[in-house]
């Protein structure tokens, strides 16, 4: 099976964007949906976060979401350890979730593939790419949080220039029926690629 990785920066509307495979019936795996599930499901990752953040890290066995973020927000190595712990149990929650797949390609939605050199766990990669205008107007709309800390979260990640070429598919989400289009093309091609192997 074809594992596509979906991949952009923050705001760049990866999740609209898988959606759209989505409704062309490719079986979609978000990464960050399935961490978070993941951190208030499992015990060992509950015990291993609660060491890590302290005994505020969950409020009636809930994530504290705005706690962990205020700790990670400027201390790189604090988030580099979170993800140590984290990112191994979603691994392994996506394999077993790849085995019951049944389509010619999945795709894995994951903000950073390339800021954790993971490319060479896919076949291919599409980034979703959007102006920094209209990154900050999503992340405004969807979050309790500010400009300042967008643009924080912005200058940290890869930039898109560095993602696009390093991709295999790139998709310009400006206008939502030109990204539906960019979709269907790259959906097509995909099946072509299955098609002639």
């Amino acid at each position: 099976m074809i594992i596509v990785g979906l991949t952009g920066g923050i705001g760049s509307g990866k999740t609209t964007v898988a959606k759209m495979f989505e409704a062309l019936g490719v079986p979609i795996y978000i990464a960050d949906v399935e961490a978070k599930r993941l951190m208030n499901s499992s015990k060992v990752l509950k015990k291993k976060l609660t060491t890590l953040f302290g005994e505020e890290t969950y409020i009636d066995d809930e994530l504290n979401r705005p706690y962990i973020a205020s700790k990670i927000f400027n201390d790189a190595s604090l988030l580099a350890q979170m993800n140590s712990v984290v990112h191994p149990k979603v691994g392994k929650d996506f394999k077993q979730w790849l085995k019951k797949q049944k389509s010619k390609y999945i795709i894995k939605e994951a903000a950073i593939i390339f800021e954790h050199r993971m490319q060479s766990e896919y076949d291919y990669i599409i980034t979703v790419t959007a102006s920094t205008k209209d990154k900050i107007a999503r992340v405004l709309e969807r979050d309790n949080t500010s400009e300042a800390k967008i643009l924080n979260i912005i200058k940290n990640q890869m930039s898109d220039e560095e993602k696009v070429k390093r991709s295999d598919f790139v998709i310009v989400n400006n206008r939502l029926e030109e990204t539906k289009v960019q979709v269907l093309k790259i959906h097509n091609k995909i099946l072509k690629i299955i098609a002639d192997r």
